[in-house]
């Protein structure tokens, strides 16, 4: 087989798959909404189960939920006949996961689950099937033909139901008005978590190291203080040291664009009036999110408290340095 063959597979594989994924749009319905709603007014947990490959997808869909504002977790289905059913309640809510809808180790719970009252979302690959017609909703990831050529390993399937998955969980975290804050509290380790728990108190320069100057202070004055603090900006304060404006090397270029005489220039005059600004308690991942929708050339912020008062600056450079970009 030679690299050509090869790269013409692999790209066959992602076609096929693609198409699978994409297939699944058409069919979100009622059903969906329905199972979306299920898991909305869960007051347990969500219990995902699966068997096999369904199961490493199932892993991947608990997690996810978990990690999104749905409290979850996976049940391998051969255990819970052998003692893992009492980590389900009448309370849960279970995500049944089978393309064929007839993985024995799964129809083995149906009665029990009956029983408890645990509703019930099937996701599988026929309508037809046992775990289907047992199921509260039936979510349908069928797809046209698998990746692999003996129609054996499940592939396209697997990544349907994946897809499934993924769509229910977005949809839950925008029906629950899951925000940044949110999703830090979940994922407190490794760099992830830095880049998100960072508050911008955590990175702001204060005291000695906040530029600051007075509305009438020479445009001279201003740029040594700019120079001597080092960040590329400075904040310009009222007499009631209220934040009345921003100058930032971007205002210096274009002042100097119109020719005016830096020695007799106010920095009042030169300013930007009301500049965007953040509070220091803000996660810095917010401060990104403010600093690229306004588009906030150089990167320059000031940081003030509900009265409007500088109480620190931060800019690009230290968002870089934290990692939060």
């Amino acid at each position: 087989m030679n690299s050509t063959t090869l790269i013409a597979t692999a790209r066959r594989v992602i076609g096929i798959e693609a198409a699978a994924a994409a297939s699944l749009a058409e069919r979100i319905d009622d059903d969906f909404a329905r199972a979306a709603d299920a898991l909305l007014g869960c007051t347990g947990r969500v219990i995902v189960t699966g068997m096999g490959k369904s199961g490493h997808i199932g892993g991947k869909v608990a997690a996810t939920l978990a990690s999104t504002g749905t409290p979850a977790f996976f049940v391998h289905p051969g255990e819970a006949s052998h003692g893992d059913l009492g980590m389900i309640t009448a309370h849960d809510v279970v995500i049944a996961l089978s393309y064929s809808g007839e993985t024995a180790e799964i129809l083995t719970l149906l009665p029990l689950l009956g029983r408890m009252g645990v509703p019930m979302i099937a996701l599988t690959g026929r309508a037809d099937s046992t775990l289907a017609r047992h199921a509260s909703v039936h979510l349908d990831v069928s797809v046209a033909t698998e990746a692999c050529p003996l129609e054996l390993a499940p592939t396209a399937s697997t990544t349907a139901t994946l897809v499934m998955g993924d769509a229910l969980a977005i949809a839950l975290l925008e029906a629950r008005e899951f925000t940044i804050e949110d999703f830090a509290r979940s994922h407190p380790g490794g760099s992830l978590g830095r880049r998100l728990l960072l508050t911008v108190a955590d990175l702001m320069h204060t005291g000695d190291a906040l530029p600051l100057v007075d509305r009438d202070a020479a445009l001279r004055d201003a740029l040594l203080e700019m120079t001597a603090k080092g960040l590329g900006m400075t904040g310009v304060i009222d007499a009631h040291g209220r934040l009345a404006g921003l100058f930032t090397d971007g205002d210096l270029r274009r002042t100097l664009d119109r020719d005016i005489d830096i020695k007799t220039a106010t920095i009042g005059d030169h300013m930007t009036v009301e500049p965007k600004t953040v509070a220091a308690d803000v996660l810095a991942a917010e401060a990104v999110r403010l600093l690229e929708t306004h588009r906030i050339g150089g990167g320059a912020l000031m940081v003030v408290d509900d009265d409007n008062r500088p109480v620190g600056a931060l800019n690009m450079q230290d968002l870089l340095r934290a990692g939060v970009i």
